[in-house]
């Protein structure tokens, strides 16, 4: 099949030019590159046009726009058979790209994305060990930083909702990939580096999407006792309560449900050590409450075996 690459990014030249590089290394090269760059101010765009003129660089004229319309656009520029969804950070080992493609043409074609095992700085040796141990999986979501994905299951599903801005907008596109009739494939045997720290990423931001975008995701996707449920984990966990970001790490273990947890994991440290957590946490879901008609008119409930919601 014909592979796309698709990296948006924003300041961060040496990661990108690493990414392409690699990506370029590797077993299996892309046959396109598509890179979306949110009108750095570090000279990405004439560092990739030096280093690599074939690379499709889409410049944005402002860099006000979220990830997921940058995404998007990058989505419908690509022209491969499919797409790999990569953030700019990440550096694919030499045989990332074969295993994902090998292992997607392997499956049948209701098997719409072969998602990644992803190494970042600081994850607990339990969740790797873990992550191997269980071997490959349908999950209910996807890493955002290292997919493959069919490209008209992709573009049919509407790519990323604009509204979430960024973050947890993997598990939203999930929710309506699985309702869709697909399904999510995780493989331990495609491994790709990313430079992001395990867990949710510190700072009020993120807390306050990660939050107001679990909410979104929920009203539009998730059973409604499931969502009384979700209502009465994350009160506890925006007063700072909760366990840790792996429960098994004393152990030498991760749960099966911590493995499904990404973009969620570390929401309890999240609001216990960012200034004004526990009133971000509210902002958050007054937020996503003023979207309820927005989600509400798109509710689709999700009944797919594999769809697990976090924490529930």
């Amino acid at each position: 099949m014909k592979i796309s690459a698709v990296i948006s990014t924003w300041n961060k030249c040496d990661a990108v030019l690493a990414n392409v590089a690699a990506l370029k290394a590797g077993s299996r090269p892309p046959d396109e590159i598509v890179v979306v760059d949110n009108a750095s101010s570090d000279r990405t765009v004439a560092a990739l046009a030096e280093a690599h003129p074939d690379v499709v660089v889409l410049e944005m004229p402002h860099d006000r726009y979220g990830a997921c319309e940058t995404f998007n656009l990058g989505f419908q520029r690509a022209t491969g058979d499919a797409i790999a969804i990569m953030d700019d950070d990440v550096v694919a080992t030499e045989g990332w790209l074969e295993v994902l493609e090998d292992t997607l043409l392997d499956e049948p074609a209701s098997t719409a994305f072969v998602s990644s095992r992803v190494i970042e700085p600081g994850m607990p040796p339990a969740y790797q060990e873990a992550e191997v141990r269980r071997g490959a999986y349908y999950a209910s979501t996807f890493r955002g930083c290292g997919t493959l994905a069919r490209t008209e299951v992709l573009r049919a599903c509407g790519g990323y909702d604009e509204l979430f801005f960024i973050y947890g907008n993997e598990r939203d596109l999930s929710a309506r990939v699985l309702g869709s009739g697909f399904r999510i494939l995780q493989t331990p045997a495609a491994v790709i580096h990313h430079s992001t720290p395990f867990g949710m990423k510190a700072g009020a931001r993120s807390l306050y999407y990660h939050v107001r975008n679990y909410w979104l995701y929920a009203f539009k996707s998730v059973p409604f006792l499931d969502l009384l449920r979700s209502v009465m984990g994350l009160a506890r966990k925006g007063l700072g309560g909760g366990a840790p970001a792996v429960t098994g790490e004393a152990t030498g273990a991760a749960t099966e449900a911590e493995l499904e947890a990404t973009g969620t994991l570390g929401l309890s440290t999240a609001v216990r050590e960012t200034p004004g957590g526990r009133w971000i946490v509210i902002k958050a879901t007054l937020s996503a409450l003023w979207h309820l008609p927005y989600c509400l008119a798109r509710r689709q409930v999700v009944r797919s075996p594999d769809f697990k919601v976090p924490g529930v």
